[in-house]
């Protein structure tokens, strides 16, 4: 990618280099220009180009962009700040993102110690298959563990056409807050520990999310979104499933995403035929591409 013109705002403000072929970006005005680069390159580039949104837009989670270069860059990476990685094996706060447009680039910025902490737990997600290939052979390497996860990624044409489901007249649209979050998380498959509670405490406080509640006030369905931007988490208690609840709630995190112009997404396992379908009947049209969402832990070491 290459942007012209010595004059342009972004170029303007100093950037501290950490590192050889590698810079953090905290100009807010390169950082605005950045997201406009990513969005170009979309959809390949949804984790990395939701991620620098929701920085530009608060960066409720404390989330930082490292690139190659700039301006011409060739990959760029988000991260939690180091202030945030307090915990070695919190591989749910500890989050990247990886988009690039020389893989070879990415290899070696992946493999720069000041670009990834390898020593603790983390995930990385993308969209690129070169970023995959990447983490593993850095991870044989470093002989760290590595658990990669693949999901069909559906993007909405267009949000606004997203249909509303007429709801029961017990039922009603609340908000999800704290309160909820062990509910969430003995829901969640991948939850039931105190990294996975946490983190999805984070997502109720920090990003859009929607809520359906029974008239006695208990929380039945919902769908929330995550720190690159998507859709995530939708769940209905089995007692309500088959009625429209699933559609209703991610349709309201939908609608909150795309009015801050976020690109309608969400993530899937294939073999998850009812969210498939769900999704499928809302309109959503599913990508040939991989989403990668890749687990690395180091290797347990009785001495650290």
């Amino acid at each position: 990618m290459v942007i012209t013109g010595a004059s342009h705002p972004a170029l303007t403000c100093p950037e501290p280099f950490v590192w050889p072929a590698m810079l953090i970006l905290t100009c807010p005005s390169k950082l605005q220009l950045l997201e406009g680069m990513l969005k170009r390159s979309l959809p390949l580039a949804l984790p990395v180009h939701g991620a620098v949104m929701h920085i530009n837009r608060g960066n409720p989670v404390q989330h930082e962009v490292v690139v190659d270069s700039w301006p011409e860059f060739k990959v760029v990476l988000t991260r939690p700040q180091r202030k945030v990685m307090k915990d070695k094996w919190d591989f749910f706060t500890n989050l990247y993102a990886a988009f690039y447009q020389d893989v070879d680039a990415c290899q070696a910025l992946l493999e720069n110690a000041e670009a990834i902490d390898w020593s603790m737990a983390f995930q990385l997600r993308a969209l690129q298959d070169g970023v995959y290939k990447a983490v593993r052979s850095i991870a044989e390497a470093r002989h760290v563990h590595l658990k990669p996860y693949s999901y069909l990624t559906a993007l909405h044409p267009d949000p606004p056409s997203l249909s509303q489901k007429r709801l029961r007249n017990d039922l009603h649209i609340g908000t999800i807050n704290s309160s909820h979050a062990a509910l969430l998380n003995d829901a969640w498959n991948e939850g039931g520990s105190s990294h996975s509670l946490r983190y999805l405490d984070s997502l109720v406080r920090n990003f859009p999310s929607t809520g359906l509640f029974n008239k006695e006030g208990q929380l039945i369905s919902w769908s929330l979104s995550d720190p690159v931007g998507s859709l995530a988490h939708g769940y209905t208690h089995p007692q309500y499933r088959g009625q429209g609840c699933i559609e209703v709630v991610t349709q309201g995190t939908a609608m909150k995403l795309y009015a801050h112009g976020f690109p309608v997404h969400a993530v899937t396992l294939a073999e998850n035929h009812p969210s498939r379908q769900a999704l499928k009947h809302q309109g959503f049209n599913f990508l040939p591409c991989t989403y990668s969402i890749l687990i690395v832990t180091p290797t347990l070491d009785p001495k650290t």
